[in-house]
């Protein structure tokens, strides 16, 4: 079984980048699509943006679409997320996640997703 483990969070100002890694042990990780979730304070756990496990296909949710980027390298187990042109509404604890099955199957919904890390802070000021 896979476990994840995310690095990279931090206090940056809002139009500031962050990358986001997650760093995932285990055999089958190279087979697994991966996503990454965030949750703000009194509010739900949202679906940020997913990737194949072969890295060739990605998907993102609207409200990030033009400013972050998801990445991934099997060879070193680590899934990243760009993040450029922060907002103070991008404020959250960030999740990465990983899946099997059919990509597309859900692909936004958190029950889809098996495993999760812990989680990494971030913050941006106005």
């Amino acid at each position: 079984q896979v476990q994840l483990a995310e690095s990279g969070g931090g206090l940056v100002q809002a139009g500031g980048s962050l990358r986001l890694s997650c760093a995932a042990s285990g055999r089958t990780f190279s087979s697994l699509h991966m996503g990454w979730f965030r949750q703000a304070p009194g509010k739900e756990r949202e679906f940020v943006a997913a990737i194949h496990w072969s890295g060739g296909d990605t998907f993102y949710a609207d409200f990030v679409k033009g400013r972050f980027t998801v990445s991934r390298d099997n060879a070193k187990n680590t899934v990243c997320l760009q993040m450029n042109l922060l907002k103070p509404e991008d404020t959250a604890v960030y999740y990465c996640a990983a899946r099997g099955g059919g990509y597309n199957t859900g692909i936004r919904s958190m029950d889809e997703y098996s495993t999760w890390g812990q989680g990494t802070q971030v913050t941006v000021s106005s």
